[in-house]
């Protein structure tokens, strides 16, 4: 299979969204990708069934919290992609610093369902989250992977993405952070969309 047989979407669809980011159990708190979203205050007030709630909201607004990667009609993957100033923790960050001002859009988040990995599935939602941001007018897109150095990054911290996977798509380094995941440095990384 090819990357060409993904097609990516405006994530409108919460049953699919929910297929990647949510719970087994409903009653569970797991993150929902809320938690680079929110502000720390609201993100632990919402408790199981409410952050599914509020993922609901998101998926109703006239831009889409992400997209997600379909192949053959089954959804195989997400990827978070909003502007940066409705992602409060990216936004408000001591770690991660602001470039310039053009107002960037972020995309902070990807994940590849089981069963569809190593397909080129973080391809296309690359691609498709930048090309979301383009038609809704962001000048730039910003990344902030981790710098692993072809190192293995553990499957829990991958989400953030990898220096390499975005030098493939276009993507540039342009400032160190603070931040570290699993380990390894995190950087900014962009593509200029105009």
């Amino acid at each position: 299979m090819s990357v060409s047989d993904i097609e990516v979407k405006p994530a409108f669809q919460f049953d699919d969204v929910a297929t990647l980011l949510g719970p087994k159990n409903p009653s569970s708190s797991v993150c929902w990708c809320l938690s680079w979203r929110l502000s720390s205050a609201e993100n632990r007030s919402l408790a199981g069934p409410q952050r599914a709630d509020k993922v609901r909201e998101l998926v109703s607004r006239d831009h889409a919290p992400g997209v997600l990667a379909y192949r053959d009609g089954d959804v195989a993957g997400w990827a978070g992609i909003a502007p940066r100033v409705e992602l409060h923790p990216i936004d408000h960050s001591r770690r991660i610093p602001h470039i310039g001002d053009l107002p960037a859009w972020s995309l902070w988040c990807i994940r590849v369902r089981p069963g569809f990995r190593k397909q080129g599935v973080t391809e296309a939602l690359i691609e498709g989250a930048v090309n979301y941001a383009r038609e809704n007018g962001a000048p730039v897109v910003e990344s902030y992977p981790v710098d692993n150095r072809d190192e293995r990054v553990d499957q829990t911290m991958a989400f953030v993405g990898t220096r390499v996977m975005f030098e493939r798509a276009g993507f540039a380094k342009v400032a160190d952070t603070q931040s570290v995941s699993g380990g390894f440095p995190r950087i900014v990384m962009r593509r200029m969309l105009s």
